[in-house]
């Protein structure tokens, strides 16, 4: 064998993997660069949500209260005006729409899962349980809501 044909050979063998798999190798020349929100973004939105779980807990409150609970009384038809149940329905849609837009995000995504978590398996009581837990699934899943923004919001702050 000749001086070529001998190199070739030694590179054909190192190239040849010596096991079966192998550890995905980041390339960062195909990167492609994916849009976050800002933390100042991330601030405001957690606050102006947080402000909306407060309200969220107080009309639950009215609507599905204690007193209607005893008094044996159906929320469902004494429930708000169809302009308020569209603003609240439509509050309720762009919070889920903020939070999936959010896990794309790396700051928070912890909490926002958690969010989003938390909100799917409340949803599922609410719809298995009698009208009596309704109100305090509620009050634990918004107050697991309003923990998750203030950590994200301290988050957020630390990241400014």
């Amino acid at each position: 064998m000749d001086g070529r044909a001998q190199t070739a050979a030694a590179r054909a063998a190192r190239s040849t993997p010596t096991c079966f798999w192998r550890l995905p190798i980041r390339d960062d020349s195909a990167n492609v660069p994916v849009a976050t929100m800002s933390p100042a973004t991330i601030l405001f939105f957690s606050a102006l949500f947080i402000v909306f779980e407060g309200v969220q807990l107080v009309v639950a409150e009215r609507y599905l209260g204690v007193k209607k609970i005893a008094a044996d009384l159906d929320p469902r038809e004494s429930g708000p005006s169809e302009q308020v149940a569209f603003a609240w329905s439509s509050a309720i849609i762009l919070y889920w729409l903020w939070m999936l837009a959010a896990l794309l995000s790396p700051l928070g995504r912890v909490q926002v899962a958690c969010m989003l978590t938390v909100s799917v398996l409340g949803g599922s009581l609410r719809r298995s349980c009698g009208l009596k837990w309704v109100l305090v699934i509620l009050t634990l899943e918004g107050a697991v809501r309003i923990g998750m923004l203030t950590s994200l919001i301290a988050s957020a702050w630390r990241a400014l």
